[in-house]
């Protein structure tokens, strides 16, 4: 069973040596609890050590804010992107009704099949082994029918399996108690990492919990990490 390394020091030794190649993975947490720079740190890495292309679809946030946070860790992504190793589709500008001159996009009003189409062109146009979608509550929120959006992303992360990529999928948690904005989990994802950030002692900590990681042993404790300048490092 091949491994994929993460490129974030510290989380690999967590899930047995890395993500199993081709398994969809769900990152969840709150807002600021490092969601995108875990999925930015994964796809970088990846790209730059082992020649792993990635896709990185972003939903919230526009690619050229994107690419100067993933600067201030150090992570050239235009770069990347000149040399067809990563992709950014943009489908943050369309939802907010605003024009885009990125190469990759989904237009103003997609639906949940356009956006899946654009996934497998950029996947096939770079050969990615890698894919990021940022982030998936954004999405379903967008529809209103939620059994379509699973079954979409369910034959998504079908496809991206037998084509060998291995994906994050990010999603917004409510609170401490629910998992994600729509269980996503439970019908797409083969594991489901947890961030947080929690007040102790008056001052905020970051903490990671890997809570299902399947055909793999993986840590059952609680790990508090750091984003420094090289981004995510587990403590």
């Amino acid at each position: 069973m091949n491994r994929v390394k993460t490129g974030i020091p510290g989380f690999d030794s967590l899930v047995k040596g890395g993500l199993i190649e081709g398994s969809t993975i769900l990152v969840s947490g709150r807002t600021g609890t490092g969601k995108t720079i875990f999925g930015l740190q994964f796809l970088y890495h990846g790209a730059v050590k082992h020649d792993d292309h990635g896709v990185f679809v972003t939903l919230e946030t526009r690619p050229h804010l994107l690419r100067a946070q993933a600067m201030g860790f150090g992570w050239d992504l235009k770069n990347l992107e000149d040399e067809d190793k990563i992709i950014i589709i943009d489908a943050a500008s369309s939802k907010a009704g605003l024009p885009t001159s990125e190469k990759f996009a989904l237009k103003r009003g997609f639906d949940i099949t356009s956006f899946a189409e654009e996934i497998y062109q950029a996947v096939d146009h770079c050969g990615a082994k890698r894919l990021v979608i940022d982030c998936l509550s954004g999405l379903g929120l967008r529809f209103s029918e939620p059994s379509e959006v699973r079954r979409e992303l369910h034959r998504i992360g079908s496809l991206l399996n037998e084509m060998n990529v291995t994906s994050l999928f990010l999603s917004e948690a409510l609170n401490t108690n629910r998992q994600s904005r729509a269980d996503v989990e439970q019908f797409v994802t083969q594991g489901l990492v947890l961030l947080d950030l929690a007040e102790h002692n008056n001052e905020l900590q970051r903490s990671l919990l890997v809570w299902k990681m399947q055909a793999t042993p993986h840590s059952m404790k609680r790990h508090h990490f750091e984003i420094g300048q090289r981004g995510i490092k587990i403590l």
